[in-house]
């Protein structure tokens, strides 16, 4: 089918590119959104963000993981829960998901185009269909908004089966009983506490010191201290210098060689250390568009290429890479590109969420970047298990603590370990973000008994901090 030029060509469509093609179709452009896979949605939906806290919440489901102790007789779980019932979840999520996203790019008139998309110049685009067929299509202005794909050292054999990265790990056909996950970064940590809480031997391979170095390190310490009671094996200053596959007594076993000469037997391998951007294949010097580190397309804060009517948003570009920042990402290049007078920018403070067992949660600054930055700072610790609310749940571990300026009170960072971090640190971000202080969440009234007022014991507690007065363990 011929078309004639659009006003905007997105290429791919996550997050980011839906929301970018769906913004330009509701501002009156006649927008093409180019999927090469057959279902839409990108890896938020299909192969990462989506499927994997899906995961998580039927590790917690099929464990009994929050049920722990809460009561005099404990609910039965199945001995074994089967690899069609751990993925069922979500594959469902999945499905409906896929769906929404479809429904979505159609009620906006968006031309959605599977295919395969090349640059051929800087105003026009090859797409490769599925049955062999090409076509060439111009616009007036692209948006690349392919993702990224798990980075594969060439000494780790691939297959598939057992040895996977964090795209293939969602084609288990069992669950192991033991699994060497290399890379603890978010993606691997994530991996290691879903696994771990399904009773899996998770060896948890890190090359330096350290778990998520950008996290408040009192956070990072605890949630180490979560994965090892888990029974994590956590190997720091360590990696991976060969993995093989191997029979031995008639079974599959999987041998990982660390640097330091030791040797992991295990089920399963999972490498989750890096991805690049997914550039490869879109000829995008063809456009004359710069490429910087793992293949991630070089923007500014514009999201704009150097090529001025090409933009780039989401995984591509690379940090954050986060599906809620690519969103916002495709918005604000489509405001840029049509000069459309609403979200300019994204936001200074942004939350980070890390769904690990138990969730993990940030917004703003760090003590270590408060000490570094030279501020004179105090913080404050409040724990799940004295709240009220956590007493009902039976929350043994999980804390919150603040960040915040000695004179002027004034709150600079919020940081969660806990059941719920990624959903409680919203309170958090709006107290950063608006320049709140230690004293508008003292007067604030939380409905009770709610985990939410971990921030006003936080506070206390860091009143009684600077004050020396502490009246009370919080």
């Amino acid at each position: 089918m011929d078309y004639p030029p659009f006003d905007l060509v997105v290429i791919g469509s996550g997050p980011a590119g839906e929301k970018a093609a769906v913004k330009g179709a509701y501002h009156g452009k006649r927008v093409a959104l180019i999927e090469k896979e057959a279902k839409v949605g990108g890896a938020g939906v299909n192969t990462g963000t989506l499927p994997s806290k899906t995961l998580k919440e039927t590790a917690i489901y099929f464990s009994g993981h929050d049920e722990r102790g809460l009561y005099p007789s404990e609910r039965v779980r199945k001995a074994e829960t089967r690899i069609d019932e751990f993925l069922y979840r979500q594959r469902l999520v999945r499905a409906e998901v896929e769906a929404e996203v479809r429904g979505n790019i159609a009620s906006h008139g968006v031309t959605l185009i599977q295919g395969t998309a090349a640059f051929l110049d800087a105003h026009s685009i090859r797409v490769l269909g599925v049955d062999g067929s090409t076509q060439a299509i111009r616009a007036a202005n692209f948006i690349v908004a392919t993702g990224s794909y798990p980075f594969q050292p060439d000494n780790i054999a691939f297959d598939r089966d057992c040895v996977h990265d964090s795209d293939t790990i969602l084609e288990l056909t069992r669950i192991p009983d033991s699994i060497v996950i290399a890379g603890a970064g978010v993606i691997g940590c994530e991996y290691a506490t879903i696994f771990a809480t399904m009773g899996v031997q998770v060896y948890l391979v890190n090359n330096s010191a350290a778990v998520l170095a950008f996290l408040d390190q009192q956070i990072a310490t605890a949630l180490v201290e979560e994965m090892r009671a888990a029974g994590v094996k956590i190997l720091f200053n360590a990696s991976a210098t060969s993995v093989e596959r191997q029979e031995v007594n008639d079974q599959v076993v999987v041998r990982t060689t660390l640097n330091n000469g030791a040797v992991l037997e295990s089920e399963m391998f999972l490498y989750a250390a890096g991805r690049n951007g997914g550039t490869n294949g879109l000829a995008l010097e063809k456009a004359g568009v710069v490429l910087g580190k793992r293949q991630a397309v070089v923007v500014n804060e514009h999201y704009r290429t150097n090529v001025p009517h090409i933009f780039a948003v989401g995984d591509v570009i690379g940090f954050p890479a986060l599906a809620a920042t690519g969103m916002d990402q495709g918005r604000v290049a489509i405001s840029h590109m049509f000069d459309i007078d609403d979200s300019d920018r994204l936001p200074k403070i942004l939350p980070y969420g890390i769904y690990t067992i138990p969730e993990v949660s940030m917004a703003g600054m760090t003590e270590e970047q408060a000490r570094e930055q030279k501020l004179d700072y105090a913080v404050g610790v409040a724990h799940h298990a004295l709240t009220h609310r956590g007493r009902i749940m039976g929350l043994t571990s999980g804390f919150l603590k603040i960040v915040f300026v000695r004179q002027t009170l004034v709150i600079v960072g919020c940081h969660l370990i806990g059941p719920l971090s990624a959903e409680l640190i919203h309170f958090g971000l709006a107290l950063v973000a608006g320049g709140k202080s230690i004293n508008d969440v003292i007067d604030t009234v939380f409905n009770y008994p709610t985990l939410h007022e971990i921030y006003k014991y936080a506070c206390y507690d860091g009143l009684g901090n600077i004050e020396g007065k502490k009246m009370r363990q919080f």
